[in-house]
């Protein structure tokens, strides 16, 4: 078996207020049942970058010297570079992974790390929700109940039909989720689908 690239993640968020975020929450609340005990909804971009041998602030150099992974004029980017470290979300929230079904690569991304830094890298692209929730309920039965649309009543985030949705509520999202065979957390603790 190959052995697994390093990755590492960046996360980036808007640095105002989400439109995308606050209207997806809005109707979570008000046409999901799951979506009642809905307290709080934010949206990140993230990057998975796969392969590279930088350490983490040359790697964060690299991310905020290019215009390929966000504008930091209205974004912010948040690296993690080790699976021990917390995502930009708090740990109570559930974070909801999509990403699109043979279409997460970022091959523009690629030939510009290569150019800039001699590293073949893989890039890939999704999107991260994290869900607050109210008091009750199990956050990761919740949240997957939320991800992927079912029909009318169930489901926001992700359309099954060609992308993909995994849940992590209770630990930390392996490094490389979007690429994981078995989208659980390698170590033990929170559980993801």
């Amino acid at each position: 078996m190959a052995a697994r690239k390093r990755c590492v993640q960046a996360f980036v968020e808007l640095r105002s207020e989400d439109p995308e975020a606050t209207s997806a929450l809005a109707v979570a609340r008000e046409r999901l049942e799951a979506g009642r005990g809905l307290a709080s909804l934010r949206r990140f971009r993230v990057f998975e970058i796969a392969g590279s041998e930088l350490g983490a602030s040359a790697i964060a150099e690299r991310l905020h010297g290019s215009s390929q992974f966000y504008n930091p004029a209205k974004e912010r980017c948040t690296l993690r570079a080790a699976a021990e470290e917390q995502p930009p979300a708090a740990p109570e929230e559930a974070l909801v992974l999509v990403f699109e079904r043979g279409g997460a690569r970022r091959t523009g991304a690629e030939r510009w790390w290569r150019h800039a830094s001699g590293e073949r890298v893989e890039v890939r692209e999704g999107v991260v929700w994290a869900l607050g929730f109210g008091p009750g309920g199990e956050p990761a039965a919740r949240a997957t109940e939320l991800a992927a649309t079912r029909d009318r009543a169930h489901g926001l985030f992700a359309n099954p039909h060609f992308q993909e949705c995994r849940v992590c509520a209770g630990a930390l999202p392996p490094l490389d989720w979007m690429t994981r065979r078995d989208p659980r957390p390698a170590r033990r603790g929170r559980r993801s689908t």
